[in-house]
């Protein structure tokens, strides 16, 4: 699979765009967010689409 073609999602936290790698290539349905910082933060998450950080 070449790079401009993977797999995107939204980070349900910051709301930036985040590509398919390597390492969730066996539980990519269950990756919401886009680095360990979000995953910490998620309670802090906002429906406006900003983040509080």
């Amino acid at each position: 699979m070449k790079k401009q073609h993977l797999p995107e999602k939204i980070c349900l936290v910051c709301g930036r765009p985040f590509k398919w790698r390597k390492k969730w290539e066996s539980c990519w349905d269950e990756v919401k967010y886009c680095s360990e910082r979000c995953r910490r933060n998620r309670s802090a998450r906002r429906n406006d689409g900003t983040d509080e950080f």
